[in-house]
């Protein structure tokens, strides 16, 4: 037998170690305002990058993050420690970014958009870039022409390519069809093209 064919048996990893944050979930449910504080300071920067790279206005950002901890207040004495907690919030925080964008397909009529925007194009979000483009500056770009365009067009654009929701669930939690949202995004995706294109 050659020394080739011995494997060492595989060791399944450890089981996370979901102390901390029980322990931390048990102090906040008691009422401990420091547990609070501490859970606060603990994830808040972390729920906020990720609510902020995924909305299409700045402005909500903060109001958003705070729902999503409060929904986590409420729904932390259903919180058994099977995952981390910050992966618990986050899951939380994507829910509230789908009802976020839900919302505001809702209220954005579809039908409203004008003849300019019918014009035809690619089909891709943004064009071939030069790939040494720093990836800050190609960000700061993509959302300053994201806030030029109508709310309907950034708001679904966000939601589908920063957020990757199916088309689908963006058609279900709107309460639009699916072929309505494709329309929305062709005419969304060739506005955003044209803009990037003209400066």
């Amino acid at each position: 037998m050659s020394d080739d064919s011995l494997e060492l048996p595989s060791v399944p990893p450890p089981p996370p170690d979901p102390s901390a944050d029980c322990v931390l979930t048990d102090e906040i449910l008691a009422g401990d305002r420091k547990a609070i504080a501490r859970f606060v300071e603990l994830h808040a920067d972390e729920v906020y990058r990720f609510v902020h790279h995924r909305l299409d206005r700045s402005e909500a950002v903060d109001d958003l993050v705070q729902d999503v901890f409060l929904a986590a207040w409420k729904a932390l004495p259903s919180f058994r420690g099977e995952s981390e907690i910050l992966t618990w919030l986050l899951g939380i925080a994507r829910h509230k970014i789908g009802d976020y964008y839900g919302e505001r397909l809702k209220k954005l009529a579809l039908a409203d958009e004008t003849d300019e925007d019918e014009a035809p194009g690619g089909l891709a979000i943004v064009p071939d870039f030069d790939e040494r483009l720093d990836r800050q500056r190609l960000e700061a770009r993509t959302r300053q022409i994201l806030s030029t365009l109508p709310d309907s067009y950034r708001a679904v654009l966000v939601w589908r390519y920063w957020d990757q929701r199916p088309l689908a669930e963006m058609a279900a939690i709107s309460g639009n069809t699916e072929k309505g949202i494709e329309r929305l995004l062709a005419r969304a995706r060739r506005l955003f093209r044209r803009r990037w294109n003209d400066e």
